[in-house]
């Protein structure tokens, strides 16, 4: 039969420890019961030593009757509300169900528990039980647990539970960062060709004064806008002077 805390575990939700308080808590808990059921078998005794009929006799057997049954009705309730607990580590939280008919759970993420305190006296050592505070980073306790079974493996397991799932979250692969486009180097400018001199008239031709001055005065622009070298602007210099 399915439990009520196995409702309440999410998808890939696993147990890896289930517990409940120690047996003890009920014997402590049903403490008062307990002394009714005593009291109620005293009474119905003490009635055995008066005659049938007499008053005496009558009141104690009946009150003796109504502590055993009363007792034991709320004996029953203390150890079925502790077979009820669930007490439950997972790889994702810490839960805790109690309640017989109306159900109450409470849950801690593993990822907020910062530390857990826990409390053994002599005899909890000695029997394996003792009381667990569950903090948060804030050092607020979250939730307590008494008596609790096991409250030392409780712990450990907790403990490696949150480590455990730590560690998940560091190996957990990131998204891939998207690459910044880096824009292609522009090609560098060709180099201005230079210019061409002027073409100079076939030697055959005679040329006027005016003519070979311009010439020479085009000729000087592109030697010093460096189109032409100064050898090139000397000897297109001495060509045109040689046919004045």
């Amino acid at each position: 039969m399915a439990r009520y805390a196995d409702s309440l575990l999410a998808d890939g939700e696993r147990i890896a420890l289930r517990t409940r308080q120690h047996w003890l808590a009920t014997i402590i808990d049903g403490r008062y019961p307990w002394l009714m059921v005593v009291a109620g078998v005293v009474l119905t005794l003490l009635s055995s030593n008066f005659d049938p009929g007499h008053p005496v006799r009558t009141v104690l057997g009946t009150g003796g009757l109504i502590l055993v049954l009363v007792g034991l009705l709320w004996l029953v309730k203390v150890y079925w509300n502790w077979y009820a607990e669930d007490y439950i580590v997972t790889n994702r939280r810490v839960l805790k169900v109690d309640g017989i008919i109306n159900k109450h759970s409470a849950d801690s993420s593993l990822e907020k528990i910062n530390d857990a305190v826990l409390d053994q006296n002599i005899l909890g050592r000695m029997l394996g039980y003792g009381d667990l505070d569950i903090l948060t980073a804030a050092e607020q306790e979250v939730d307590h647990y008494r008596m609790l079974n096991q409250a030392p493996t409780f712990k450990k397991e907790m403990l490696n539970q949150k480590h455990a799932l730590e560690s998940d979250m560091v190996r957990m692969p990131s998204p891939p960062i998207r690459a910044t486009s880096v824009p292609a180097p522009a090609e560098p400018a060709l180099a201005s060709r230079s210019e061409p001199a002027p073409e100079l008239p076939p030697r055959a031709a005679t040329m006027s004064p005016d003519q070979v001055t311009a010439t020479l005065a085009s000729l000087a622009d592109l030697r010093d806008r460096g189109a032409i070298s100064p050898e090139e602007y000397e000897a297109k210099k001495t060509e045109l002077l040689g046919r004045l």
